[in-house]
């Protein structure tokens, strides 16, 4: 067999036919070469070929889009979004790019200051502002100058970078909380991004967040949010979870059994449901925390399997984390539909 065919087949995996070492015709070469370039067409055809179409099931639409830029802080609703590895981008807008710490570089949420949740950041020309009830609106330039120090910093026990955004920041958000110095970090695009492996195994080791608890992507449908407010006295918000992408037009609960979705362009594929914590019920309009409502209604009807307990402990499960399988633009108004084999 001659040189050419006879690598073609090794690369597929074929061994080499060998032949007795003795006088053979031209011809039969030729032939041999030639069978071997047909037969190597055909494989490379067959891998060339697109996967078989997957049927496509609408089962909801996009009725809201959410970003939280600094985390724990209000979100800012927007019509569309980029739906990227790291989360949602809207502009200059990135969900969770940025972190408020203490001075010893721990992450501070509303966990510990639910105030935090009446705190905006916006962003219009060349500038971010920082806005909250009682206090002047703080202007920041987009790019954070390369002159302020990049922290060290502790998101969930795992280390991660943020330049500081400077003293008039520091000072604004140490001055609305009255509490404690407090930082305010940014995460930029060469530094190093958090696995969330490291923190649940059921990720891939290959995933990437930033300052996000465990995933970039949290969807949650507005059915189940309506179901949790019959069981409740006093009614909650969307914004009481967080969700990164609200949909309309399913059932109750139905994000719990969607494995991949396809939104316009986007790909999205769940990985586990989302654990509730204290957070939940810090009032996103008030910013007061009850300790109560809705974890413990939640507590009463939505705890996991007892199988997955090392997974999510004994807390109740509400919307479901997902992270990115092929990126583009998400719309409010999009048909989300289930991909299906």
């Amino acid at each position: 067999m001659g040189a050419a065919a006879s690598s073609a087949w090794n690369r597929l995996g074929v061994p080499s036919l060998r032949l007795p070492e003795r006088p053979r015709p031209a011809w039969l070469g030729v032939a041999a070469a030639g069978l071997a370039a047909v037969a190597l067409g055909t494989v490379l055809w067959r891998r060339a070929r697109p996967r078989r179409r997957r049927r496509l099931q609408q089962v909801g639409t996009v009725a809201e889009l959410c970003i939280y830029p600094v985390k724990s802080c209000k979100g800012v609703s927007v019509s569309q979004a980029e739906c990227t590895a790291l989360g949602l981008r809207s502009g200059h807008l990135r969900d969770r790019f940025w972190l408020v710490v203490d001075e010893t570089g721990n992450m501070v949420t509303a966990r510990q200051e639910p105030r935090l949740v009446l705190i905006s950041l916006t962003c219009g020309g060349e500038s971010l502002t920082l806005s909250a009830t009682c206090m002047k609106d703080l202007s920041l330039p987009i790019k954070t100058p390369t002159t302020n120090a990049v922290f060290k910093c502790r998101v969930h026990g795992l280390e991660i970078e943020g330049r500081d955004c400077g003293e008039a920041a520091a000072q604004w958000i140490t001055s609305f909380l009255k509490t404690q110095p407090y930082r305010l970090v940014h995460f930029e695009p060469h530094m190093q991004p958090r696995r969330p492996h490291q923190l649940k195994d059921v990720f891939r080791p290959t995933e990437q967040i930033a300052y996000s608890d465990v995933s970039p992507l949290l969807v949650l449908s507005e059915a189940s949010l309506a179901d949790l407010n019959t069981r409740l006295e006093k009614q909650v918000k969307a914004a009481n979870f967080r969700p990164n992408i609200v949909i309309s037009g399913c059932g109750v609960y139905a994000e719990d059994l969607w494995n991949e979705l396809l939104i316009g362009d986007v790909e999205l594929k769940r990985v586990m449901a989302c654990s509730r914590c204290i957070l939940t019920t810090v009032d996103p309009d008030t910013g007061v925390m009850s300790r109560k409502e809705p974890l413990d209604t939640l507590k009463s009807y939505r705890l996991g399997n007892p199988s997955e307990r090392k997974l999510h402990g004994k807390s109740p499960l509400f919307g479901q984390y997902f992270v990115l399988e092929n990126p583009g633009t998400i719309k409010v108004g999009d048909a989300v539909y289930l991909l299906s084999q």
